[in-house]
């Protein structure tokens, strides 16, 4: 009786580590859902910009979202994007403190 107990706490314990294991791995592993292909040419008004992620392949590129949620792609290289990129890093340190 001892040891059939034994083996289904054995059981047990290997099936919570293997559950946490898989679901580690899957969450650590970053998912990029949209990659810039096309880049908008128009200046975005950096009021309605909250938050950017920076791209390098295929393309060079800031993926502003705005406060709507709305994805758009800019060449990184332009003025007015890196002065939006500080903007919203100044923004986002004003609230951390």
């Amino acid at each position: 009786m001892k040891l059939h107990t034994a083996a289904i706490l054995l059981l047990f314990w290997l099936g919570i580590f293997t559950v946490h294991t898989v679901k580690g791995n899957a969450s650590s592993q970053s998912m990029r859902k949209f990659n810039c292909v096309t880049l908008s040419t128009k200046q975005l008004n950096i009021r309605s910009l909250v938050s950017y992620e920076k791209q390098q392949v295929p393309t060079n590129a800031i993926m502003f979202i705005t406060a709507g949620g709305i994805r758009i792609c800019v060449s990184a290289d332009q003025r007015w994007v890196q002065t939006a990129i500080k903007r919203i890093d100044d923004r986002r340190a004003a609230k951390r403190k």
